[in-house]
Formats: C-alpha cells, sequence, structure tokens
C-alpha cells in the first residue's frame, strides 16, 4: 500500500463556494474542489493555497483548518491512500480559470445547495458542509477574514 497526502480548500467568496470541472480522456469526469499533492519541504497551508492558486487561477487566503478525509483508490501495480487536509479560504472575486493542463474544463462558484449536488465525492461534500457551517457562523459573528498566505 501507498501512502499519500494532499491539500485543498473550501474557497468562498460572498457565500458562494469554488469547484472545478474535470474531464479525463473520457474516463473521469465530474466536479470537485482544488487540492494537491504536497511538494517536498511543503507546509500544507502553502500546499493549499498553491493548489488552489495552480488549479484554479484563484488568489485566496486561509481562514482556518477544516479537517482531513481519507479515500482510497487502485492503480495498477498497488493500492494508494491518500489522506487530504482541507482549509477554509476567503477568495477577494469571483474571478478562475480552470488550468487545461490538469483536465480541468470549467471553474465557478457556487451556492452552498448547488454545489453540494454538484460534487462528485461523499468525503468532499461532507467537508464543504462543515466548511460552510463554519463560514455561517464565522460570518455571523463578525469573524470572517483571511489572513494572506500566497
Amino acid at each position: 500500500m501507498i501512502e499519500a497526502t494532499s491539500c485543498g480548500g473550501v474557497v468562498i467568496h460572498r457565500g458562494k463556494i469554488l469547484a472545478l470541472f474535470k474531464s479525463y480522456r473520457n474516463r473521469y469526469e465530474g466536479w470537485v474542489l482544488p487540492k494537491g499533492t504536497v511538494e517536498p519541504g511543503e507546509t500544507f497551508e502553502r500546499t493549499a493555497l498553491r493548489e488552489v492558486r495552480e488549479e484554479a487561477d484563484v488568489r485566496a487566503s486561509i481562514v482556518k483548518y477544516i479537517g482531513k478525509s481519507q479515500y482510497n483508490f487502485s492503480i495498477p501495480e498497488d493500492t494508494v491512500t491518500k489522506d487530504v487536509h482541507w482549509y477554509l479560504m476567503m477568495a477577494d472575486n469571483y474571478h478562475s480559470r480552470p488550468q487545461r493542463e490538469e483536465y480541468f474544463v470549467d471553474s465557478g462558484y457556487y451556492k452552498y445547495h448547488e454545489i453540494y449536488h454538484l460534487l462528485r465525492f461523499a468525503n468532499e461534500k461532507q467537508i464543504v458542509e462543515q466548511a460552510y457551517q463554519e463560514y455561517l457562523e464565522m460570518r455571523n459573528n463578525g469573524s470572517w477574514r483571511g489572513k494572506r498566505y500566497y
């Protein structure tokens, strides 16, 4: 078994959440959150911010750590167990541009009830649910502020 670690973001601007549509050679298609692999010497926070920037061309700031999800997938020679660390993030505007080199063909910000039904994976739906509840609580108590890292 191979262990891997990725980091990603639930990016919110004015109550809407960023999602990317990935279409990989007619074998994989669906809406996902931005995330990617930790590079050597990189912190989890830096990875999450870099991946959001690379995959969606979004400059974001981290508000807080949300939690970890885990899933397994098979590759021809083994099984991979992947941990994904998620951060609630704030974007300054609605701009996004999908990274074509990674097979992302669309991106945008969606209302909570829309994105919940768009997302392909149950673990990402759960993370969005957690992140959105945090966002609502923070917005209601006036503490919805980000810290710029990237």
